[in-house]
């Protein structure tokens, strides 16, 4: 995703980082391809899972398509430190928020570790505040945990894959793993950009290592 703005390499400081606002930013109401209502009520059989794979663009097509198991994706702002960002804001670096996907999906259809599979190989995890083009803050990998065992599996899998990333040459794994804070609804247009605009940018590129998710390790 292209940006006029500074891209920032290092994290803002909380003191440091723009004031934000109280109230939500405007978006869709629901989904532009399955027509769930994109900010809920949601199911109660279904769990809820955040993650950051570089632009939210092709990260949230990523798991749109992963099935009828996922009941509604949307893009938004998670791990930062300034309420209810607008994209521009968080361009400059002086959110602390990273571009995610919120994915609510029914664990019964599609487990949580087919969602990890989905996050490790559809992008590169060992390139810190980047990915492939897409530098600074906001396109860093990461996995905001919705619940105790999410954070478990999530650290686990990390173990895992990043045994099998060094195995085929890769560097450490840089991504960010931890209890899930706010997430904030990104802005209509991007909401499932790429279903709306299918010609559009798409900056993911996986590593073509197999992921273990789920396999004794």
């Amino acid at each position: 995703m292209f940006s006029f703005f500074s891209k920032k390499s290092h994290m803002v400081e909380p003191a440091e980082a723009l004031p934000g606002r109280e109230r939500p930013i405007a978006t869709a109401v629901s989904h532009f391809v399955n027509g769930n209502p994109l900010k809920g009520p949601y199911p109660e059989d279904t769990e809820r899972a955040i993650f950051g794979m570089g632009c939210f663009w092709g990260a949230e097509r990523r798991f749109w398509q992963a099935g009828a198991g996922v009941y509604v994706t949307a893009a938004g702002y998670a791990g930062g430190f300034t309420p209810n960002p607008t994209y521009e804001e968080t361009c400059t670096g002086l959110t602390g928020h990273t571009e995610v996907v919120l994915v609510v999906f029914r664990p019964r259809e599609i487990g949580y570790d087919d969602l990890l599979k989905i996050f490790w190989e559809s992008h590169d995890p060992t390139q810190g505040m980047r990915q492939g083009g897409d530098i600074g803050t906001q396109y860093r990998s990461a996995i905001f945990a919705a619940t105790d065992a999410q954070l478990d599996s999530a650290q686990r899998s990390a173990e895992r894959f990043g045994r099998a990333l060094k195995a085929d040459g890769f560097g450490a794994i840089t991504t960010e793993i931890g209890k899930a804070g706010p997430f904030f609804f990104a802005e209509d247009y991007h909401q499932q950009y790429l279903a709306k605009n299918p010609g559009g940018y798409c900056g993911l590129g996986g590593t073509g290592v197999s992921c273990p998710v789920g396999l004794a390790g």
